[in-house]
């Protein structure tokens, strides 16, 4: 197995993830016993927690020395989970430094907000698709009214405009209370999750996407279904992104010159 992990809280001491170097490399070990070879490490980007994100890709090159001296064969990318209204006051460049996939398939972490997938998150998300940035909506299944009709419905507009979602291994495991182990549950069986992450937190969270691979079998997926959850579909998105979609004007331009 060689899992990729695409949120996980590892940079050490800017955050609740990994409090300094040795929970890092604690957990980096972990991570290799267990198969995890590629994460994209994702600290928080909000304005809760004080991180410069000009700071982030040289902290994640600093990791990745640590762990090449340690002789721990994981690699680390980076990234960031990202509160999408705080993006706004983000510069492109910025955004960029914390985005994965090639050029012209650039995609962000998204956070989904606890308060639900409302209006505003909507609304916050396009304004990043009209930058050019498409989503990994990170652990839709934990914000509120996800099981509801109409928590359903609002993940699926996102969806179809070229959003891909992402579930969480503490969700599957049930650790985030039952209502949002079902949730978790049904968005897998329901095909509309595309990938499954750790969302590891050092000292707090310690599990990894190797356990991910397990429930999500436990959760009704076949082995080749888990495979593509924790290793395809995550190595895929970072070598290839996600193409943009066209937005509505240019679908509405297309069809005229087609009358």
């Amino acid at each position: 197995m060689s899992y990729v992990d695409l949120h996980l809280h590892l940079l050490p001491g800017v955050d609740d993830g990994a409090a300094d170097e040795a929970a890092a490399l604690a957990h980096a070990r972990r991570l290799a016993a267990e198969g995890v070879r590629d994460v994209t490490v994702t600290p928080h980007v909000n304005r809760h927690w004080p991180l410069d994100i000009s700071t982030i890709p040289e902290r994640v090159a600093r990791l990745a020395l640590l762990l090449e001296e340690h002789s721990i064969g994981v690699r680390v990318r980076p990234g960031g989970e990202l509160d999408a209204r705080y993006a706004r006051e983000c510069s492109d460049a910025e955004l960029d430094l914390i985005a994965q996939g090639p050029a012209g398939s650039r995609w962000l972490l998204l956070e989904a907000p606890f308060r639900g997938l409302d209006a505003a998150f909507a609304a916050d998300y396009d304004a990043l698709r009209c930058r050019g940035f498409g989503a990994v909506i990170a652990h839709p299944e934990r914000a509120a009214g996800a099981a509801t009709p109409a928590g359903v419905a609002a993940l699926r507009r996102l969806l179809a405009t070229g959003a891909l979602a992402q579930v969480n291994v503490c969700s599957l495991l049930g650790n985030n209370g039952l209502a949002v182990q079902e949730s978790a549950v049904s968005l897998l069986r329901a095909g509309l999750a595309y990938l499954i992450a750790s969302d590891g937190h050092p000292g707090t969270r310690d599990h990894t996407l190797a356990l991910g691979f397990v429930l999500a079998q436990r959760a009704g997926a076949s082995s080749v279904q888990a495979w593509r959850l924790t290793q395809a579909n995550p190595r895929f998105l970072l070598l290839h992104g996600i193409p943009q979609a066209p937005s509505p004007e240019t679908i509405a331009a297309l069809e005229l010159a087609l009358d």
